[in-house]
């Protein structure tokens, strides 16, 4: 199962970092990990998540 996440306008790479980690580190504790991110040139993110059948993430 995938699952894609945006990450909303931050301007300030610092800000972005932050908040890319609390979402992935938020799925994660659902067991979703992080598989591929891309920022687009509008200052967003964009997230795609990763969680087996066996509800774990990719090895």
């Amino acid at each position: 199962m995938y699952k894609t996440r945006i990450v909303d306008y931050s301007p300030r790479a610092s800000v972005l970092a932050e908040r890319i980690e609390r979402i992935a580190n938020e799925e994660e504790r659902q067991g979703f990990l992080l598989v591929s991110s891309s920022v687009t040139p509008a200052a967003k993110a964009i997230l795609i998540f990763h969680k087996t059948e066996d509800g774990k993430g990719m090895a």
